[in-house]
Parts: C-alpha cells; structure tokens; sequence
C-alpha cells in the first residue's frame, strides 16, 4: 500500500510486535510552509528568526540545526504557535496558522525535559490530552496500549515516571504525542538530557518510528550527528538566516557556504584562507592549482585570497617526494579502534597558518589516518588532499565556489 492510499483509519503495523496502531491518516496534507516567518523579541533590533522560507513535505522528517542561539527552537515554538510570528506567515497543510491558538492546529509537542506529571501513572500520562478532549475511555486505553506496545512501555504503564529511567521517561513523552494521533510532531532536543550510548540508541527508534507512522516531524538539535543519521532533509541556521536546505549527502559533499562547511561532519572540516599567485593557493610550502573558472571568481574584495576547505578523510598520507605533499606536525592522536585521527600544524605556513581551522582550534588540521598505522606524538607526516575533494569559497563572501 503507498502513502498516498493510506486514510484516516489507515493502521500501521508496528513490524515487531504483531499489533497494529490506529493513526491519522494521509488523506489531509500534512506539509509544513514558513513563508518569510519572522520573530522579533521587544527590545531587540535583530530578529531572532529572519525571513524563513521553508516547505517541508507531507510525512518528511526535518531537522532544524545550529548553534546555540541561531533561532531553531524558536522556529519550532512560531510553529508550535508558543511565539508570535512578527511578519510571515505559517502554514499547515493549505491552512493558515499564523494567528491560531496552540490546541488549535492540530500539532503534538515532544519536549527536551519530558514534561511529565508525577503523581501520574504512565498511562495517565500518555492519555491526559485524550482525556481532556473528551474522549470516550475505552478509546484512550486503546491508542495508549497500541502505542505503548511500540514503544515498548506495555509493562510500565502503572509505574509512575519517577520510576522509570532517562529513556523510558523520553518514550513516554514520545507516546503522549503518538496517541494524539498529530498531523505534525514538533520535537525541541528531546535527547539532549540522555547519556551517550542512550542518545544514540534512542535516535534510531525516533528515525525509525517516524518512518513507521509517516508523520510530518520537524525536529530541533544542536547535535549535527544527530541530524545526518536522522534526517530526510537538514536546515541549518545561523543568527536567525537560513543557510542552507538539503540532504544529509547535499550538507557534507556541496556546503554551500564556510559556516556550513564548517557546521557539517565529525570531526570538522579543515577551512583556510590562503593567498592565490600565480593561479594557485599558496598552502605552507606546496601550491593548490586551482581552475580558471575558480580565478575568474576572485573580485578586489577577496584581496588575492581564497578559501579552500578539505575534510580529515580527503587527506591522505603520502611520501616527501610526492607532488603536491605539505608537511603536518602531530601534535596529538586520537584511536577510536575502528578509526583514528591526528590532530597537527602545518609546517612551514608561518603567518598563513593561523588563517587556518578545523574543529581541533585554530591553526591546526586533522587528518585521517589508518588505524593499524597510526604515526606518533611529534612526528612530522607529509600528506595530499586528494583529487576532487577539496572545497572552495570566496574569501570575501564565504559562499561556495562551483569548480
């Protein structure tokens, strides 16, 4: 059956258990539309959201990234209907949001601090919006038994929260917002206060679920791992400004700027602004030649400098004799058994080399190495960036530069 046939009282199989959930179905569009959605706070001149224009496709799940401050959750709570939007507008579906009350449109909230009543069972819990919408009893017991059986929580439904761990508590919130039965689930870093191995768990049964119910799902992380293994399509903001929108692939292989360049990946990408004469970039003691079509881009304002950016993996260790070789320093190593990195100086760059960044600090690069051969603390290695994976930007707007 396509998603496209599904209707309202479409069931999904939950694919381990044998049970089925009764979910909304996919007759009403679900897609999510901020057109030039502003937020300004009183007594700020800057808006904290600028002008967001993005659509998000029916049963999609985005994820909106960024640092600290660059607007995301306040993006997710314009939706939410929790901020008001300043200029814009926000549509669900082809319904105009903009001025609708929260409980109005239709939206089912999952929180970072789960937000769940203590002298409250599980049960209680996962069914309290049911309840207050009047719902008849017998249905509410039914949508919190499917879903529990999903998440996995039909044996902690008399317990209360406080007797539950991280994780049990994160899908306890999760299923509050199942048996709403949603046209869209807005969820704020809800795994944020999770341990590491629980957040990595925890993100694939999110991924997963979502894909199951085939709910719009707009999600908020600060965590860019977190939005490369779960997303459809990634929005990445910064101060307020979209900066771009693509894939998880899209992101890592064509940033379209150095933020984002150096937003993407784990580690980081290795960024430098480095001088161009005679038609190539002068990186410490090698030259990068770079294509006519790049030099015809250099504008007065770029002052004879580029940009160019290669990730640890697009870095590979070679011999001094090889053409093109630069010299790294290590200065630290990092073994992951399944991986390893070094961390370095680059040799002989001199006053260049602080114009260079990585997610080791600035004027160092990290390199990938071969963990069964991984050099010492101190060691000078020689290494090339290898053919058609390096990154350039003007060094004067930061945006991307098509070679």
């Amino acid at each position: 059956m396509s998603v496209s046939s599904m209707t309202r009282d479409t069931p999904i199989h939950d694919g381990s258990s044998g049970t089925y959930l009764p979910v909304k179905g996919f007759t009403e569009m679900a897609t999510v539309t901020f057109d030039k959605a502003t937020r300004v706070y009183p007594g700020t001149e800057r808006p904290a959201v600028d002008a967001l224009d993005l659509h998000i496709e029916d049963g999609e799940f985005l994820v909106l990234v960024g640092p600290s401050g660059c607007g995301k959750s306040t993006s997710l709570r314009m939706l939410a209907g929790l901020e008001d939007v300043n200029a814009g507008r926000i549509l669900i579906g082809d319904r105009d949001v903009t001025d609708v009350q929260p409980k109005d449109r239709d939206i089912a909230m999952v929180f970072q601090n789960y937000a769940l009543y203590p002298h409250m069972s599980v049960a209680d819990n996962m069914g309290f919006a049911l309840k207050i919408a009047g719902n008849p009893k017998a249905d509410i017991r039914k949508r919190v038994e499917d879903a529990a059986k999903i998440l996995d929580l039909s044996e902690y439904l008399d317990r209360k929260p406080k007797a539950l761990s991280g994780g049990q508590r994160q899908r306890v919130a999760m299923g509050r917002a199942i048996v709403r039965q949603p046209q869209v689930f807005l969820m704020d870093e809800p795994l944020s206060n999770l341990d590491a191995k629980l957040r990595v768990q925890t993100r694939t049964q999110i991924a997963s679920l979502q894909r199951r119910l085939g709910v719009t799902t707009v999600y908020v992380t600060h965590d860019q791992t977190e939005a490369l293994t779960m997303g459809d399509r990634i929005a990445v903001l910064k101060d307020g400004l979209l900066q771009q929108v693509g894939t998880p692939r899209d992101m890592y292989d064509t940033p379209a700027n150095v933020f984002v360049a150096g937003f993407i990946g784990s580690p980081a990408m290795n960024i430098g602004s480095f001088q161009v004469m005679d038609g190539a970039a002068q990186l410490g003691q090698t030259r990068i030649p770079l294509e006519r079509s790049v030099l015809a881009t250099l504008t007065p304002e770029d002052k004879s400098h580029i940009t160019v950016g290669f990730r640890p993996e697009s870095l590979e260790m070679v011999t001094q004799a090889t053409e093109g070789a630069f010299a790294i320093k290590v200065v630290l190593v990092e073994e992951l058994g399944s991986d390893a990195f070094i961390y370095g100086e680059l040799v002989g760059a001199g006053q260049a080399a602080k114009d260079i960044h990585s997610g080791a600090g600035d004027a160092q690069l990290i390199v990938r190495v071969d963990p069964r051969n991984v050099p010492m603390k101190g060691d000078t290695v020689w290494v090339t960036i290898r053919p058609g994976d390096r990154h350039v930007f003007s060094a004067s707007t930061g945006l991307r530069i098509p070679i």
